[in-house]
């Protein structure tokens, strides 16, 4: 496993705890993330995916039905999430490989990957969420997707704080760089809880 930072250590021992209640919790809180498949459905049928921050598997278990030919690989920093992931995904072995370790760059030495999907993991990384975006770039073939659905921002430095507290930064800071790093294909801001925040979807391609 690829060594991991303090940053990386204060993650995991956070879903250390939250793994138990992540899937009984996060649904009331982290919207698009169906919506975001759908959206790459209707644009690809991609047949090699990596998920990056994929957690109890939720959007594996999601990906493997809806595109029954494709080879998924999951990666997560949180052996306990992955634990709960394996018992999700068992119907699909063979098809997934789950990876216990950080993102620290590309997976492998030629773009394999025809679409890689983060969904609430950049906004928790930081440092680092820049590199993550630029090693994507090379684990994608030249025609893939990046598929991203996060955190954006908030007007309440209350709730910004708190968030922050969570490991969760909501600075608006994600959508610029992919925007500068790929060729944005369908991208929105969307008001959620009546604009208490905001989440944001983005799907682009590095041709």
């Amino acid at each position: 496993m690829t060594a991991t930072t303090a940053p990386d250590r204060a993650l995991e021992g956070y879903y250390r705890f939250h793994a138990r209640i992540y899937d009984a919790t996060r649904w009331s809180f982290l919207f698009g993330r169906t919506d975001l498949i759908e959206r790459v459905a209707a644009r690809r049928i991609p047949n090699r995916i990596l998920e990056i921050g994929c957690g109890t598997g939720r959007n594996l278990e999601r990906m493997a039905r809806r595109f029954p030919q494709a080879q998924l690989t999951g990666l997560d920093l949180s052996a306990d999430m992955l634990a709960r992931a394996r018992c999700r995904l068992a119907p699909h072995v063979g098809r997934v490989t789950l990876l216990h370790q950080p993102y620290a760059g590309p997976l492998e030495r030629r773009p394999g990957f025809d679409l890689i999907v983060l969904s609430y993991c950049l906004s928790m990384i930081d440092p680092g969420w820049e590199a993550v975006i630029a090693s994507t770039r090379q684990d994608l073939v030249t025609d893939g997707l990046i598929a991203v659905v996060d955190f954006h921002d908030s007007d309440r430095p209350a709730f910004r704080r708190w968030m922050r507290v969570n490991h969760v930064r909501m600075t608006g800071q994600l959508p610029p760089e992919l925007h500068a790093c790929f060729r944005a294909l369908d991208s929105g801001i969307h008001p959620a809880y009546g604009g208490l925040w905001r989440y944001f979807h983005f799907i682009g391609t590095p041709g």
